[in-house]
C-alpha cells in the first residue's frame, strides 16, 4: 500500500510538472508582442501627407472663388460674433462708395426734378439743388415719426431754385430750393442754403394747404411764399437790389396759365408743375406792393386775379 502512495505521488508530481509546462507555453502565447512603432510612425506620416494634399487642394479651392465674394466681419471688427455677410464679386457691377442709392430706372435716389429746366435759374444745376435741399432736410428736420419729421429728400419735388440775397435779418447769399410733396396735400419747404465758412448753413420756412381758408380759388399763392418776394422789414425802403424774387403757389387741374407781375416789370408767365406754379423774376426798385398774379383757365378766361382775393396781402409789410 505504501508502494502504491509513492507511486501516487510521483503521478501527481509528473502531472504538475506538465501542467507548469503547459501554463508557461500559454502564457508566452498570450503575451502581447511589442508594439509595431515603425509601422505606425509610417502610418501617422501617409494620413499627414493625404490631409495636406486634402487642405491644399481646399485652399486652391477658394483661391478660385472670386475675391470679396463673402467677408466676415464682427459688430466692432471683432472676432466676438463674427457674420458671413454676401458682398458683390469682383466682376459684378456695384455703386462706388458714398454713392447715392439707385433707383429701378438706373437714376440715383433723390427729389423729382422741376417739370421745366427754366425752374433752375442763376447757374443752380438740379445736382446742385437736390444736395441742397437733402442738407437743409436732414439739417432741420425733427426726429424720425415725430411731428416735425419732413421726410426725406426723395419724397419732394424741386419746383424751383434760385439765387439768395440777403438781408439785414439773414445776411449772405447762396439759393433758394423750393420742395414740394403730396402728403399731406400742398406741403412744401423753402430751404435757404449759404455758403459759410467751413460749411454750409441752412434754413427752412414750412407751409401746406392747411393753412388756407376754406373758399380758396383755382389759383393758391402759398400763404407764407413772402420769403421769396420781400426782404426784411428791417431793410423797409432799403432793400439790396437787383433783388431776385420768385412767387410759388398750387393751382386746380382746369388752370393753364399762371402770370405775375411785380414792380415796374412785365407779366411773367409761371411754370405749371404737377398741380403748382413757380414764377421768378429780377427786381431793380423797391416796391411796396406784393407781386399780382393772374389764373386763366384753357379758353383764355380769367379765372383768378390776386387783386380780388381778399385773402391776398396786396400790401407788403
Amino acid at each position: 500500500m505504501n508502494g502504491s502512495g509513492k507511486q501516487a505521488d510521483r503521478g501527481d508530481s509528473g502531472f504538475e510538472e506538465r501542467m507548469r509546462e503547459l501554463l508557461a507555453e500559454d502564457a508566452y502565447t498570450v503575451q502581447p508582442s511589442s508594439v509595431p512603432y515603425p509601422a505606425i510612425r509610417r502610418r501617422g506620416l501617409a494620413e499627414r501627407r493625404r490631409r495636406v494634399a486634402l487642405t491644399g487642394a481646399a485652399l486652391m479651392t477658394l483661391a478660385a472663388v472670386p475675391v470679396g465674394a463673402y467677408a466676415v466681419a464682427g459688430g466692432n471688427g471683432g472676432r466676438g460674433a463674427d457674420t458671413a455677410a454676401p458682398k458683390p464679386s469682383a466682376s459684378a457691377p456695384h455703386s462706388p462708395a458714398g454713392s447715392p442709392r439707385a433707383t429701378p430706372g438706373g437714376t440715383a435716389a433723390g427729389p423729382a426734378r422741376p417739370a421745366t429746366e427754366g425752374q433752375l435759374l442763376d447757374g443752380i444745376t438740379f445736382a446742385q439743388a437736390a444736395d441742397g435741399l437733402k442738407k437743409c432736410l436732414a439739417t432741420e428736420s425733427g426726429p424720425a415719426g415725430s411731428a416735425a419729421d419732413l421726410g426725406k429728400a426723395e419724397d419732394y419735388r424741386i419746383i424751383l431754385a434760385a439765387k439768395r440775397t440777403g438781408d439785414s435779418n439773414a445776411p449772405g447769399e447762396g439759393f433758394h430750393v423750393v420742395g414740394v410733396k403730396e402728403r399731406p396735400a400742398g406741403f412744401r419747404v423753402v430751404c435757404d442754403v449759404v455758403p459759410l465758412e467751413g460749411g454750409g448753413g441752412y434754413g427752412i420756412s414750412v407751409s401746406s394747404n392747411e393753412a388756407n381758408g376754406p373758399d380758396v380759388g383755382p389759383v393758391v399763392p402759398d400763404v407764407n411764399g413772402g420769403d421769396l418776394y420781400q426782404q426784411s422789414f428791417m431793410d423797409k425802403g432799403h432793400w439790396k437790389l437787383p433783388f431776385r424774387w420768385g412767387v410759388i403757389g398750387t393751382v386746380e387741374a382746369s388752370v393753364a396759365k399762371v402770370t405775375v407781375s411785380y414792380g415796374d416789370g412785365g407779366p411773367v408767365t409761371a411754370a405749371l408743375d404737377h398741380g403748382w406754379f413757380a414764377a421768378a423774376g429780377i427786381l431793380d426798385q423797391q416796391v411796396t406792393l406784393a407781386p399780382h398774379i393772374k389764373g386763366y383757365d384753357g379758353s383764355g378766361k380769367l379765372v383768378y386775379d390776386s387783386d380780388e382775393d381778399g385773402t391776398y396781402a396786396r400790401t407788403l409789410p
